[in-house]
């Protein structure tokens, strides 16, 4: 049965990190939503886990969950969708290539629909070229990807401009995740027909 519910994309590739993933993944069920996992392909998708482990100044990594991607990126029709979550790992600095992600990113800002990226996922939108005088949080190790493109790096745990709400890694999930969501929810409502449009 077809659900009735807002479509939300949440993108992923090889290497994206679980609780990058599965916390707004879940949250977006919760609120009433349906979370399509979109990937380069449709098929699995091998999650990590990530960690500056005491004593290590680099990201220690390890194999997470598997996630299932329903739709391949060349298979969306982004006027589907209600909003979009770029996810973090090691995946974004792949998938930033695919011309078909960077076509339904820049259709989801220049439509001003809620989007939101933590962590490495800030190189999807960098990459698409809409950051240009954007403030984001996103990993310190990304402020240059971010900066370079001509966005504003911001060392906090939820930024919001405009349409794009942004963390920095999964320790913000408990930050950023809500303000977008309920974002969602504004536009959720200001899409339902009123009873005299429903009734015309």
């Amino acid at each position: 049965m077809q659900s009735s519910q807002p479509k939300v994309l949440v993108i992923v590739g090889d290497a994206t990190e679980t609780l990058d993933t599965l916390y707004p993944y879940y949250r977006l069920i919760e609120a009433g939503f349906q979370p399509v996992v979109a990937g380069p392909e449709k098929r699995r998708y091998q999650m990590v886990l990530h960690e500056v482990k005491p004593g290590w100044t680099i990201t220690k990594e390890w194999e997470g969950y598997t996630i299932e991607a329903e739709i391949a990126f060349k298979d969306i029709r982004p006027e589907d969708y209600l909003g979009i979550f770029f996810s973090g790992g090691r995946a974004p600095e792949y998938i930033r290539e695919d011309e078909a992600l960077l076509r339904i990113t820049r259709w989801f800002w220049e439509q001003a629909r809620p989007m939101a990226s933590v962590c490495h996922g800030v190189e999807i939108p960098a990459r698409a070229g809409i950051v240009k005088g954007l403030r984001m949080a996103t990993v310190a190790k990304c402020k240059f990807d971010l900066e370079v493109c001509g966005g504003i790096y911001v060392n906090e745990p939820c930024v919001i401009d405009r349409n794009m709400v942004s963390g920095r890694t999964y320790h913000d999930n408990g930050h950023y995740v809500f303000p977008w969501i309920k974002m969602l929810e504004e536009a959720r409502a200001q899409s339902k027909p009123t009873s005299a449009s429903a009734a015309a």
